[in-house]
Formats: C-alpha cells, sequence, structure tokens
C-alpha cells in the first residue's frame, strides 16, 4: 500500500508529490507482467521439444540395447539347439516389451517355407529382405510397422537388419 498523502493548507505543488509517491509505490505495470511471461513462454517452447527429443532418444536406446540383448539369447538357443526358436516363448521373452509398452515382435526366417512368411520379412528402401536369418523389431513410438521400412508406420521402428550387424533406427537404415 502507498502511504497517504499529507495534506497541506496552502497550495500544493503537484510535481514533487509525484515523484515522492513513485519513490514508495514501486509496482510491475501490465506491460512489465506481459514481458515476463513471453519470456517464460519462449523458454517453455524451447525447453519442452529439447525434453520430449530427449526421452525419445533415449527410448530408442533402451530399444536398441534391449534388441542385441534379446538377439544374443537368440543366438544361445541356436548355438544349443541348432535352430532359430520359432517363438520369443522358446528363449523365455514372451512378455518382454518395449520402451513404448509394444511387445517386441518375431519372425523366424531360416527354415522356413517361404510362403509362410511371404509379405512379412522387413525389407529395405530396395524392396530386399534385410535379414535372412530372423526379423526382431520393435514398432517404434507410434506401435504401428509395416513390412517395407520405406513405409510412413515404420519409420520409427528399431530394426535389426543384416544379420545383427545393424540396430537401429530403420529410417537410418
Amino acid at each position: 500500500m502507498c502511504p497517504k498523502l499529507i495534506e497541506h493548507k496552502k497550495p500544493i505543488d503537484i510535481a514533487p508529490m509525484k515523484k515522492e509517491r513513485k519513490e514508495y509505490c514501486k509496482a510491475w505495470t501490465l506491460i512489465e507482467l506481459m514481458l515476463v511471461i513471453a519470456i517464460v513462454a519462449i523458454l517453455a517452447g524451447i525447453a519442452i521439444p529439447t525434453y520430449t527429443n530427449y526421452i525419445d532418444k533415449s527410448r530408442n536406446s533402451q530399444a536398441i540395447a534391449d534388441i542385441g540383448e534379446m538377439a544374443l539369447e537368440i543366438m544361445k538357443f541356436w548355438a544349443e539347439h541348432g535352430d532359430f526358436p520359432n517363438t520369443l516363448a522358446q528363449v523365455g521373452l514372451a512378455n518382454r516389451l518395449d520402451p513404448w509398452e509394444n511387445p517386441y515382435q518375431y519372425l523366424k526366417i531360416q527354415g522356413v517355407p517361404k510362403n509362410q512368411i511371404k509379405g512379412k520379412w522387413r525389407k529395405d528402401r530396395f524392396l530386399v529382405p534385410i535379414n535372412y536369418d530372423y526379423d526382431l523389431y520393435s514398432m517404434g513410438k507410434d506401435g504401428k510397422s509395416k513390412p517395407p521400412l520405406t513405409a510412413k508406420h515404420s519409420w520409427d521402428d528399431i530394426v535389426r537388419a543384416n544379420g545383427g550387424a545393424y540396430i537401429g533406427l530403420a529410417s537410418e537404415y
């Protein structure tokens, strides 16, 4: 609250009183408040996409690590049995979920008649299968996927390709 003005009996010079009042009543103007709000909004506009990008990258990294670990389990199974498992359940990975809470996808290719897996193989931009032993992938952030990696739903998938030589984003393969 501002102090009350002192009443004088003679005519008052208003100029010194304005100065005196300004010294006692410091407050934020509407323009200053709007500037502060605008600055906070700009900083939030920069921070939120950066944070979202960080979360996406960490989930992608987690899916890549999971697929690498699962591929090792599948190779152990192959070494013991001489064949790849028909499902992830055979290697104890049936309930494994990716960072987006979707189940990892597995398709045995080697030793399966081509007519049973035709249309299910993951394919690169030249429509050539990316694996000849088995496909193992996460459907990514959107939870959707199509066999060719060029399909829009497959761009965010985390795939194992070239017999395990590449594990990463389908859009970067």
